[in-house]
């Protein structure tokens, strides 16, 4: 974080509500050097989770904050997600994927209750064929999700667990509280 003791109140009480966040066991959370020069305060955390299928992804939840506010954010706090997994060829090669890529930012945004505007991003699907002496698979399939929006106060909590949904989705994890077939315990 940029400046912590001198820091807007805005911006200490947002990076509170994300430092509060408690995520499921299946996903890490870290603080992590945020990007510089892209406003004056920032922060950010990194996020890793796995699936049942061996999915596993990476992200980061940036907060950007600048008591001037910047024209396009439509206000003085951004959020910017990054999100990134290993997919198999198959769903790869679903035409549909980078819509429901997207609907899961949607989805987890109105189920967490976040108050935002100005959303936007991309998601990207790509596959890689390795050959010669390059090390690893011979074929890598790829989802990146880059998306921002402006909240429309401090209380980030609802934006940081809309985040940590995010990851879970990518990685096909079913929603708290629902076993997959097969992971039953007990008997």
């Amino acid at each position: 974080m940029t400046g912590t003791s001198t820091a807007p109140e805005l911006f200490r009480q947002a990076v509170e509500a994300l430092k509060s966040l408690r995520p499921r066991p299946e996903l890490q959370l870290a603080e992590v050097r945020p990007p510089q020069r892209l406003a004056p305060w920032a922060f950010a955390i990194s996020a890793e989770a796995v699936g049942p299928a061996e999915v596993q992804a990476t992200g980061r939840l940036i907060l950007l904050h600048d008591p001037q506010g910047q024209e396009a954010w439509e206000g003085v706090l951004r959020v910017v997600a990054y999100v990134r997994a290993e997919l198999d060829a198959e769903l790869a090669d679903d035409p549909l994927l980078p819509s429901v890529g997207w609907s899961w930012l949607t989805d987890a945004l109105a189920a967490s209750g976040a108050e935002f505007t100005a959303l936007g991003g991309t998601v990207t699907d790509t596959s890689s064929a390795r050959f010669g002496d390059i090390a690893g698979p011979a074929r890598v399939d790829d989802l990146e999700l880059r998306a921002s929006w402006t909240p429309r106060t401090g209380a980030l909590r609802a934006h940081g667990e809309a985040f940590c949904d995010l990851m879970a989705s990518v990685v096909g994890l079913p929603p708290v509280g629902v076993a997959l077939f097969g992971q039953r315990t007990g008997d």
